[in-house]
Protein backbone atom coordinates (compact mmCIF):
# COMPACT_ATOMS: atom_id res chain seq x y z
CA UNK A 1 0.00 0.00 0.00
CA UNK A 2 1.63 3.37 -1.00
CA UNK A 3 0.04 6.70 0.71
CA UNK A 4 -0.33 9.23 -2.06
CA UNK A 5 2.74 12.64 -1.25
CA UNK A 6 2.73 15.58 -3.44
CA UNK A 7 5.83 14.83 -5.84
CA UNK A 8 8.65 16.78 -4.94
CA UNK A 9 10.09 15.92 -8.64
CA UNK A 10 7.48 17.94 -10.35
CA UNK A 11 8.66 21.06 -11.88
CA UNK A 12 7.51 24.18 -10.77
CA UNK A 13 6.91 26.29 -13.76
CA UNK A 14 5.24 25.35 -16.85
CA UNK A 15 3.99 27.61 -19.95
CA UNK A 16 1.51 26.58 -22.81
CA UNK A 17 3.64 25.78 -25.84
CA UNK A 18 2.70 22.91 -27.81
CA UNK A 19 -0.08 22.41 -30.71
CA UNK A 20 -3.13 20.79 -29.16
CA UNK A 21 -5.66 19.96 -31.98
CA UNK A 22 -9.48 19.03 -31.50
CA UNK A 23 -10.92 15.85 -32.74
CA UNK A 24 -7.75 14.01 -32.47
CA UNK A 25 -7.90 10.26 -33.74
CA UNK A 26 -6.70 7.64 -30.97
CA UNK A 27 -7.29 3.84 -30.27
CA UNK A 28 -8.36 4.12 -26.76
CA UNK A 29 -5.19 4.90 -24.97
CA UNK A 30 -3.41 2.09 -26.67
CA UNK A 31 -1.27 4.66 -29.08
CA UNK A 32 1.88 5.83 -28.18
CA UNK A 33 1.14 9.01 -30.29
CA UNK A 34 -1.55 12.09 -29.37
CA UNK A 35 -2.36 13.85 -32.22
CA UNK A 36 1.10 15.48 -32.71
CA UNK A 37 2.96 14.54 -29.61
CA UNK A 38 4.98 11.48 -29.51
CA UNK A 39 5.91 9.83 -26.52
CA UNK A 40 9.95 11.03 -26.91
CA UNK A 41 8.90 14.13 -26.95
CA UNK A 42 7.84 13.28 -22.97
CA UNK A 43 10.74 11.80 -22.26
CA UNK A 44 14.73 12.72 -22.22
CA UNK A 45 17.03 9.79 -21.76
CA UNK A 46 14.69 7.12 -20.25
CA UNK A 47 13.46 9.87 -17.55
CA UNK A 48 9.76 11.56 -17.96
CA UNK A 49 9.90 15.43 -18.98
CA UNK A 50 8.05 16.91 -16.14
CA UNK A 51 7.84 20.33 -18.06
CA UNK A 52 7.18 19.26 -21.25
CA UNK A 53 4.29 17.03 -19.88
CA UNK A 54 2.93 19.92 -18.13
CA UNK A 55 3.18 21.63 -21.70
CA UNK A 56 0.51 19.14 -22.97
CA UNK A 57 -1.70 19.39 -20.17
CA UNK A 58 -1.57 23.45 -20.42
CA UNK A 59 -2.69 23.13 -24.14
CA UNK A 60 -5.20 20.68 -23.03
CA UNK A 61 -6.44 23.57 -20.58
CA UNK A 62 -6.10 26.33 -23.41
CA UNK A 63 -8.24 24.24 -25.72
CA UNK A 64 -10.92 23.61 -23.64
CA UNK A 65 -10.81 27.51 -22.19
CA UNK A 66 -10.48 25.80 -18.47
CA UNK A 67 -9.24 28.64 -15.54
CA UNK A 68 -5.68 28.16 -14.49
CA UNK A 69 -5.12 29.77 -11.51
CA UNK A 70 -1.79 31.15 -10.41
CA UNK A 71 -1.44 27.07 -8.21
CA UNK A 72 -1.42 25.49 -11.49
CA UNK A 73 2.36 26.88 -12.00
CA UNK A 74 3.36 25.40 -8.72
CA UNK A 75 4.48 21.72 -7.28
CA UNK A 76 0.53 21.17 -6.63
CA UNK A 77 0.14 20.57 -10.12
CA UNK A 78 1.46 17.13 -11.07
CA UNK A 79 1.79 14.21 -13.42
CA UNK A 80 2.36 10.73 -13.32
CA UNK A 81 2.80 7.91 -15.90
CA UNK A 82 2.73 5.21 -13.20
CA UNK A 83 6.36 4.37 -13.69
CA UNK A 84 5.76 2.79 -17.09
CA UNK A 85 7.79 4.91 -19.53
CA UNK A 86 4.89 5.73 -21.72
CA UNK A 87 2.38 8.82 -20.09
CA UNK A 88 0.97 9.78 -23.69
CA UNK A 89 -0.83 6.08 -23.12
CA UNK A 90 -0.60 5.52 -19.38
CA UNK A 91 -0.57 8.89 -17.71
CA UNK A 92 -2.52 11.74 -16.07
CA UNK A 93 -2.34 15.10 -14.43
CA UNK A 94 -4.18 16.71 -11.08
CA UNK A 95 -4.50 18.82 -8.55
CA UNK A 96 -6.28 18.29 -5.40
CA UNK A 97 -7.71 21.22 -4.50
CA UNK A 98 -7.84 19.73 -0.47
CA UNK A 99 -7.65 16.49 1.11
CA UNK A 100 -8.40 16.90 4.40
CA UNK A 101 -8.92 14.66 7.39
CA UNK A 102 -8.28 14.33 11.02
CA UNK A 103 -10.87 14.32 13.90
CA UNK A 104 -13.88 17.30 14.64
CA UNK A 105 -12.35 18.19 18.16
CA UNK A 106 -8.84 18.52 16.14
CA UNK A 107 -9.89 20.53 13.35
CA UNK A 108 -10.52 23.92 12.47
CA UNK A 109 -10.49 26.35 15.59
CA UNK A 110 -11.10 23.11 17.35
CA UNK A 111 -13.88 24.24 19.26
CA UNK A 112 -15.83 21.79 18.87
CA UNK A 113 -17.04 19.86 22.00
CA UNK A 114 -19.37 17.15 20.65
CA UNK A 115 -20.71 13.59 20.89
CA UNK A 116 -18.22 12.93 17.71
CA UNK A 117 -15.42 14.54 19.03
CA UNK A 118 -12.89 11.44 18.43
CA UNK A 119 -14.95 10.72 14.89
CA UNK A 120 -12.60 10.72 11.88
CA UNK A 121 -13.40 12.22 9.30
CA UNK A 122 -12.09 13.23 5.70
CA UNK A 123 -12.77 14.49 2.22
CA UNK A 124 -11.41 15.66 -0.86
CA UNK A 125 -11.45 17.53 -4.02
CA UNK A 126 -9.67 17.02 -6.91
CA UNK A 127 -9.18 17.29 -10.59
CA UNK A 128 -7.96 14.48 -13.23
CA UNK A 129 -6.29 15.60 -16.14
CA UNK A 130 -6.42 13.26 -19.14
CA UNK A 131 -5.03 13.68 -22.53
CA UNK A 132 -7.17 12.11 -25.81
CA UNK A 133 -6.85 8.58 -25.40
CA UNK A 134 -4.66 8.55 -22.08
CA UNK A 135 -5.61 5.89 -19.85
CA UNK A 136 -5.76 6.34 -15.75
CA UNK A 137 -4.76 2.67 -15.22
CA UNK A 138 -6.79 0.34 -13.04
CA UNK A 139 -6.38 0.44 -9.36
CA UNK A 140 -8.32 0.60 -6.07
CA UNK A 141 -8.43 2.38 -2.65
CA UNK A 142 -8.17 0.57 0.19
CA UNK A 143 -8.69 1.23 3.97
CA UNK A 144 -5.75 1.69 5.97
CA UNK A 145 -3.57 1.55 9.22
CA UNK A 146 -4.92 5.06 10.03
CA UNK A 147 -8.03 4.29 10.95
CA UNK A 148 -10.16 5.73 7.69
CA UNK A 149 -11.94 3.56 5.40
CA UNK A 150 -11.88 2.60 1.25
CA UNK A 151 -11.91 6.35 -0.30
CA UNK A 152 -15.09 6.02 -1.85
CA UNK A 153 -15.74 8.30 -5.40
CA UNK A 154 -17.50 9.96 -8.00
CA UNK A 155 -16.46 11.72 -11.19
CA UNK A 156 -18.52 14.45 -13.40
CA UNK A 157 -16.78 15.01 -16.57
CA UNK A 158 -16.33 18.78 -17.13
CA UNK A 159 -14.65 18.82 -20.46
CA UNK A 160 -14.36 16.22 -22.90
CA UNK A 161 -15.43 12.35 -22.50
CA UNK A 162 -14.34 9.51 -20.28
CA UNK A 163 -15.01 5.85 -20.69
CA UNK A 164 -15.35 4.57 -16.79
CA UNK A 165 -14.83 1.18 -16.46
CA UNK A 166 -14.80 -1.25 -13.28
CA UNK A 167 -14.97 -4.29 -11.22
CA UNK A 168 -18.79 -4.67 -10.70
CA UNK A 169 -22.16 -2.74 -12.64
CA UNK A 170 -22.50 0.52 -10.16
CA UNK A 171 -25.22 2.62 -11.87
CA UNK A 172 -26.60 -0.36 -13.47
CA UNK A 173 -26.36 0.91 -17.28
CA UNK A 174 -22.81 -0.22 -17.79
CA UNK A 175 -21.73 -2.42 -20.69
CA UNK A 176 -19.39 -5.30 -21.11
CA UNK A 177 -15.88 -4.18 -21.96
CA UNK A 178 -16.15 -6.79 -24.31
CA UNK A 179 -18.79 -5.50 -25.89
CA UNK A 180 -17.40 -1.74 -25.91
CA UNK A 181 -15.88 -0.39 -30.22
CA UNK A 182 -12.27 -0.99 -30.20
CA UNK A 183 -11.57 2.65 -29.64
CA UNK A 184 -13.15 2.54 -26.02
CA UNK A 185 -11.76 -0.73 -24.71
CA UNK A 186 -8.97 0.17 -21.92
CA UNK A 187 -5.82 -0.06 -22.43
CA UNK A 188 -4.82 -4.21 -20.09
CA UNK A 189 -8.14 -5.13 -21.04
CA UNK A 190 -7.86 -9.01 -21.37
CA UNK A 191 -4.72 -9.50 -19.28
CA UNK A 192 -4.68 -12.05 -16.03
CA UNK A 193 -4.46 -9.05 -13.51
CA UNK A 194 -6.85 -6.71 -14.87
CA UNK A 195 -10.21 -7.03 -12.87
CA UNK A 196 -12.58 -4.36 -14.39
CA UNK A 197 -15.58 -6.00 -16.74
CA UNK A 198 -17.49 -3.30 -17.10
CA UNK A 199 -17.44 0.39 -18.65
CA UNK A 200 -19.73 3.45 -18.76
CA UNK A 201 -18.99 6.65 -21.81
CA UNK A 202 -19.96 9.98 -20.26
CA UNK A 203 -19.48 13.20 -21.71
CA UNK A 204 -19.59 16.92 -20.06
CA UNK A 205 -22.71 17.59 -22.22
CA UNK A 206 -23.99 15.52 -20.18
CA UNK A 207 -23.64 16.69 -16.24
CA UNK A 208 -23.95 13.49 -14.93
CA UNK A 209 -22.39 12.25 -12.14
CA UNK A 210 -20.87 8.48 -12.18
CA UNK A 211 -20.22 6.88 -8.84
CA UNK A 212 -18.19 4.37 -7.99
CA UNK A 213 -19.31 0.88 -8.30
CA UNK A 214 -18.12 -0.48 -4.64
CA UNK A 215 -15.97 -0.33 -1.71
CA UNK A 216 -12.31 -1.19 -2.47
CA UNK A 217 -13.64 -1.81 -5.88
CA UNK A 218 -10.96 -1.78 -9.21
CA UNK A 219 -11.79 0.91 -11.27
CA UNK A 220 -10.19 3.70 -13.76
CA UNK A 221 -11.23 5.55 -16.97
CA UNK A 222 -10.20 6.03 -20.02
CA UNK A 223 -10.33 9.46 -22.62
CA UNK A 224 -11.92 10.16 -25.34
CA UNK A 225 -10.70 11.65 -28.67
CA UNK A 226 -10.29 15.36 -27.36
CA UNK A 227 -8.97 14.56 -23.75
CA UNK A 228 -10.84 15.57 -20.44
CA UNK A 229 -10.97 17.03 -17.61
CA UNK A 230 -12.87 15.10 -14.82
CA UNK A 231 -13.65 16.43 -11.21
CA UNK A 232 -13.59 13.71 -8.05
CA UNK A 233 -15.34 14.25 -5.22
CA UNK A 234 -14.63 11.99 -2.26
CA UNK A 235 -13.85 11.05 0.52
CA UNK A 236 -9.95 11.29 2.26
CA UNK A 237 -7.35 9.81 0.01
CA UNK A 238 -4.66 7.99 1.67
CA UNK A 239 -4.03 4.60 0.31
CA UNK A 240 -3.97 3.31 -3.87
CA UNK A 241 -3.08 0.08 -5.25
CA UNK A 242 -2.95 -0.99 -8.43
CA UNK A 243 -3.22 -4.42 -9.91
CA UNK A 244 -0.56 -4.34 -13.08
CA UNK A 245 2.10 -5.36 -11.29
CA UNK A 246 5.22 -3.51 -10.99
CA UNK A 247 2.85 -0.20 -11.66
CA UNK A 248 2.68 2.87 -9.11
CA UNK A 249 1.94 6.22 -8.72
CA UNK A 250 4.99 8.19 -9.46
CA UNK A 251 7.35 9.17 -12.45
CA UNK A 252 9.93 7.04 -14.60
CA UNK A 253 13.44 8.47 -13.57
CA UNK A 254 11.89 10.04 -10.72
CA UNK A 255 12.43 8.91 -7.11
Amino acid sequence: MKKITRRAAMATTVVAGLAFSAGCKTNGGSSTSTCNLKKDDMYKDGKLDIAAAKKAYFALFEKFNYPVPDVMNTEEFWVADFVQGDILKLGMGGIFWINEHGTYAASGAKKYNGKFNDDKFGYLGHDIYLLPGQTLPEHRHIGGGEGYGPKMEAWQVRYGEVTFFGEYKGEGTEVAIADLPKDKIPWGYGQDWMKSKYALTRSAKSGKVYVQSDPEAWHGQVAGPDGAIVTEYATYHNHVMFSKPGMSFGCTGHS
